[in-house]
């Protein structure tokens, strides 16, 4: 069964990473607020060959973080030279507030038309259909197992990410200084993995009883 959930660990194992590409920051900003603070960022822009999954999380963010740039710097802020494309897409866009660009002057800003110089909408660019098995549906979490997903996480971490983990836990848990509830809460670590809540009861120099670990 396929799960489109963000609070799920989804295994490299069973889908591996594809690389795409490489960003490579080779210099710092010239002006803070031109090069990042109007950095206008959505996971709705996106490059041909990479399309967006049905995770519902997702499918709302495509609309909202694009809306958001739109309500934060302006209708036209894919016109500002971080957000312009290198390629000048051919759109039916016009006028709205700071404007920089030639707004297409009087050409025809609606289709069909029967004037070929205007744009056509490219049906290559649409997004392509998938197979789908079985049922979607809405479907309800074991409420019961609160350990799993924790678990999976903290054994795909390498060993200096867990390293760094357990000792951020045991700086803040070992301001607590009633032992039951540390022993209790390591009871928690130790039930989505039992390194994990062996490295974290060493750490606060603490034996962990046979009933937490159950």
């Amino acid at each position: 069964m396929g799960y489109f959930d963000v609070t799920k660990t989804v295994s490299q194992k069973d889908y591996p990473r594809i690389e795409v590409g490489k960003m490579v920051l080779n210099r710092n900003p010239e002006n803070y607020f031109n090069d990042v603070e109007q950095a206008a960022l959505s996971p709705a822009h996106l490059v041909p060959g990479i399309e967006p999954s049905p995770d519902k999380m997702l499918q709302g963010r495509l609309f909202s973080y694009s809306d958001t740039q739109r309500y934060r710097l302006g209708v036209n802020h894919e016109q500002l030279p971080v957000n312009r494309p290198i390629n000048e897409p051919k759109n039916y866009q016009r006028a709205g507030y700071m404007q920089m660009g030639t707004g297409h002057g009087s050409e025809l800003n609606y289709e069909p038309n029967r004037f070929e110089e205007t744009p056509k909408e490219d049906p290559s660019n649409q997004v392509n259909p998938f197979d789908v098995e079985g049922e979607a549906a809405q479907v309800s979490y074991n409420e019961h197992d609160h350990f799993t997903q924790a678990g999976d996480l903290y054994r795909l971490m390498s060993d200096d990410e867990k390293t760094r983990l357990v000792q951020n836990v045991v700086d803040h848990l070992g301001q607590c200084t009633i032992e039951d509830i540390k022993l209790r809460q390591i009871g928690h670590f130790y039930k989505a993995d039992s390194e994990f809540g062996e490295r974290l009861a060493e750490g606060l120099g603490l034996h962990v009883p046979d009933e937490v670990k159950a």
